[in-house]
């Protein structure tokens, strides 16, 4: 699998202070305001956006969460 450097680190810290834990990993979150028409189509640009420029699948894995923007 692929190594998680930070995870392992915060593992190991929180073991030393006595909390019982699984694995830990570390992640990253990108919150983006998207123009589309729906959310069908929202949907679809943030899944091309991943693809080809957020998430490298190699070592990554993404959730996409849409929310109604506010007026």
């Amino acid at each position: 699998g692929i190594l998680d450097p930070q995870g392992q680190a915060v593992e190991s810290s929180l073991r030393q202070l006595g909390f019982s834990v699984g694995e830990a990993r570390v992640g990253r979150v990108v919150e983006l305001e998207v123009d589309a028409a729906d959310a069908t189509s929202a949907q679809a640009q943030v899944e091309r956006m991943c693809e080809q420029l957020l998430a490298n699948p190699l070592i990554e894995s993404y959730e996409i969460e849409l929310a109604q923007a506010s007026s």
